[in-house]
């Protein structure tokens, strides 16, 4: 099913979807492997899926396609598959977008790309993800756009991020899935801005339960997501306890999650690094069962 249509039955039966994210095999991380963690995921119940390409511009599309298509196929899941415009050519994108196609793909999520650690944008015909969504939107896709609550890491404006956002909906975009947040507060101000600058496609709220030190240093630098105090004293109190800090970032996106539902935002999306525990968890809380 297309990610729009989802949206829109969802809010006339008066709910806000909830999505998954996982990511495509890497080093260790088969394709048997990921089928096995698109299963457990799929069990959960989510409204769609989405699917990444690795970071730094070297997205494996041809896996993130497989993968996306599979658990449309298998699991009777809607998926969403990423696909990343640095580094392309416009004849690179006609190739992509057959590609997709030919695998199955409905949805997909158009960005821009990281660019390489220490290293200019490489080579291409794109700058900025609005450039590739006509071409996915006139092929057909579903398209869906990134947004980030905080500004873009690269952007010291949100007001400019706040305008490329606009541009994205207006280039065809019809869906939004946010970075990752740890401040509601902040959350609530970026969708206050949204509206007052015309973003009527919905917006769902991207989550990351932070399951050790290292993760949540290595997200903060690669996303330029800040940490609210009660994150910080999560970390201090936990430092040396691994087992405990993990139960904590957890709990703590639960808490996000209830707090997000009660405000009653477009939708919530869990980045679960492909653990079905994750995924069950930020479900029990948006059910309301018990912790």
């Amino acid at each position: 099913m297309r990610v729009d249509q989802i949206f829109h039955e969802a809010k006339a039966a008066g709910r806000a979807p909830v999505s998954f994210e996982m990511f495509p095999p890497k080093g260790e991380l088969t394709l048997e492997r990921a089928h096995t963690a698109a299963e457990a995921l799929s069990a959960c119940g989510p409204d769609f899926i989405s699917v990444t390409c690795s970071a730094g511009g070297t997205g494996n599309s041809s896996a993130t396609a497989q993968i996306a298509a599979m658990i449309s196929h298998d699991f009777g899941v809607s998926a969403v598959a990423h696909l990343t415009g640095i580094g392309l050519t416009r004849g690179d994108l006609a190739e992509r977008i057959e590609a997709y196609r030919a695998a199955g793909v409905e949805n997909v999520l158009a960005l821009r790309g990281d660019r390489p650690q220490g290293a200019a944008l490489p080579e291409g015909d794109f700058s900025y993800a609005a450039e590739i969504i006509p071409a996915l939107a006139e092929a057909g896709f579903c398209v869906g756009a990134a947004a980030y609550p905080e500004g873009h890491i690269e952007c010291d404006d949100l007001a400019e991020s706040i305008r490329h956002l606009r541009l994205k909906q207006d280039a065809g975009a019809s869906f939004f899935v946010t970075q990752l947040c740890f401040d509601n507060e902040t959350i609530y101000r970026f969708l206050d801005l949204a509206e007052r600058a015309g973003i009527t496609a919905p917006i769902t709220i991207g989550i990351m339960p932070f399951m050790g030190k290292q993760q949540i240093t290595r997200t903060v630098f690669l996303c330029g997501t800040s940490l609210p105090s009660p994150v910080i004293k999560i970390l201090a109190r936990y430092e040396d306890d691994p087992e405990s800090l993990m139960a904590a970032g957890i709990d703590y996106a639960r808490r996000q999650l209830e707090d997000l539902a009660a405000h009653g935002v477009d939708g919530c999306h869990i980045y679960t690094m492909n653990r079905p525990s994750v995924a069950r968890a930020a479900m029990a809380a948006l059910r309301g069962d018990a912790a």
